[in-house]
């Protein structure tokens, strides 16, 4: 079994304001990550997913409970954010440069060249495709060599053929490097095709309700194996773990 890197342990997180109550958006929130493994946290919009991802990330530190980095006192966290959030000023080989610490310099060209960027290495943000943008910034969040890499909706305005091709260079920056990863989105597909495990979030204040695991031979099996496993999350909302059945030799062609 994969070593455990980090546990999060969020018993309340609460937004104030000046003029009502308090609101308490997530509550009783826990969960770990092992090394290597991808993690989706599915829940409808407004639930708190961002807001979680911004506690792990080091972004908001008003909230009760601890998160726990094992081995790491400063792990590097890539972010592939909602909009690919690239400086207009800086060309997109400059954009990974500008975050890359020394001695991850050489995996920015390994990238760009891996998820088909090279040929617009040289090319500003407002020269190149929405697709090509969110590329980037996927190549980005992994050039750093990370401890774990948080997703926020990455595909969350593509149409459904970019989305899968969103998914696909998404895999391939993670084979080629590697590395923890959580995913939050309201997709189920997006889920179905990239996680270990799904975590259901549900309720007011937000928990976690229920956990799928997808089987090692099944996950990121193919197109139709995901478009199952989304189907089989759509029907589903168990209160234990559940197993999906082996389906990887229907699909083991498409991979």
């Amino acid at each position: 079994m994969a070593p455990i890197i980090l546990d999060v342990d969020v018993r309340r997180k609460v937004f104030r304001s000046r003029a009502g109550p308090e609101h308490v958006v997530l509550a009783d929130m826990r969960f770990s990550l092992a090394e290597r493994e991808i993690v989706a946290l599915v829940g409808p919009s407004g639930c708190g997913k961002t807001t979680l991802l911004r506690l792990i990330g080091r972004l908001d530190h008003d909230f009760e409970g601890r998160i726990t980095w094992h081995g790491q006192e400063a792990p590097r966290i890539g972010t592939v954010f909602q909009e690919p959030r690239l400086l207009p000023w800086r060309t997109v080989r400059e954009n990974l440069l500008l975050v890359t610490p020394p001695d991850c310099v050489e995996t920015v060209d390994e990238l760009l060249r891996a998820l088909g960027l090279w040929p617009h290495r040289d090319s500003y943000p407002t020269q190149i495709s929405l697709g090509m943008a969110r590329r980037a910034s996927i190549a980005r969040a992994f050039a750093i060599r990370p401890d774990i890499v948080l997703l926020d909706e990455p595909f969350v305005s593509l149409d459904p053929s970019m989305a899968e091709r969103g998914r696909q260079v998404l895999l391939d920056a993670w084979q080629r490097r590697p590395t923890t990863g959580l995913l939050v989105t309201h997709d189920l597909l997006d889920a179905a095709a990239l996680a270990d495990r799904v975590l259901m979030l549900a309720g007011s204040p937000t928990r976690i309700v229920s956990e799928v695991v997808i089987p090692p031979a099944n996950r990121r099996a193919g197109t139709e194996a995901a478009h199952a496993f989304a189907q089989e999350l759509r029907l589903l909302r168990p209160v234990e773990p559940v197993l999906f059945p082996d389906v990887s030799a229907a699909s083991s062609d498409r991979r």
